[in-house]
């Protein structure tokens, strides 16, 4: 069971803002570094990181969902999965893969919210791969130097060599560049104010996500219209 978190999907904030401003890039990745680094440290792979699986709570802090490819791992796992756009090269090359993937991921995500799209694009999976495997990265003019920097680290193709992966962990992460002056005491005491607030119209507001129904044939929840949408249940 987890928290509602009635914010919506970040990819749909994502979309509709076209791309993050720098501030709201670093608030949101410093929340999956933390995360990840939470993660490692109890021996657990979460293997899907992406914009879909960000929701955000009413106060906009994000919540990492679907842990349908997580895997408690010892020292390397070999299976194949997460999403094509996100996948690190050691998966695709079947070398066997550690925590690495992650934070390989979080410099896709670092990227896609500055730049509105994934560096890695095509209408095919194995145009994607190809592009992966060949780890040519380009970057548009308004990234700036600390966020090209991290990416660039976070995706190293030498897993040994990637940020994160390192002797100190998430620690290198957390003091790269890109994050000097950040409060990482403020976001872990959810003191900060997050840069994408919800408009929440109340405890059941189910408005930032939407209806679908919960089996074939059956119809779709309604949207929010009153105090109680569920009234009669």
């Amino acid at each position: 069971m987890l928290e509602f978190a009635q914010g919506g999907e970040l990819f749909t904030h994502l979309r509709k803002a076209g791309r993050f401003s720098n501030d709201a890039a670093r608030f949101y990745a410093a929340e999956v570094a933390l995360a990840l680094d939470f993660l490692h440290k109890r021996g657990v792979l979460y293997r899907d990181v992406k914009p879909e699986n960000l929701v955000l709570d009413a106060r906009g802090y994000a919540r990492l969902v679907d842990f349908g490819f997580a895997k408690r791992v010892g020292l390397k796992t070999y299976t194949l999965c997460g999403t094509p756009e996100y996948i690190a090269p050691e998966m695709l090359l079947n070398r066997g893969h550690d925590k690495g993937v992650d934070w390989w991921a979080l410099g896709v995500l670092l990227y896609e919210m500055l730049a509105g799209q994934a560096p890695f694009l095509d209408e095919d999976p194995m145009g994607v791969y190809g592009q992966i495997i060949e780890g040519r990265v380009l970057f548009p003019k308004y990234i700036e130097r600390g966020a090209r920097s991290l990416i660039k680290r976070l995706m190293h193709a030498d897993p040994a060599k990637r940020l994160g992966c390192l002797r100190r962990g998430g620690a290198d992460v957390r003091e790269h560049r890109f994050f000097e002056g950040f409060d990482w005491d403020g976001l872990y005491g959810s003191s900060l104010r997050a840069p994408i607030v919800p408009d929440i119209r109340g405890p059941q507001d189910v408005t930032h996500f939407d209806p679908f129904p919960d089996e074939e044939g059956e119809a779709p929840m309604p949207a929010y219209e009153g105090e109680d949408p569920f009234t009669g249940f």
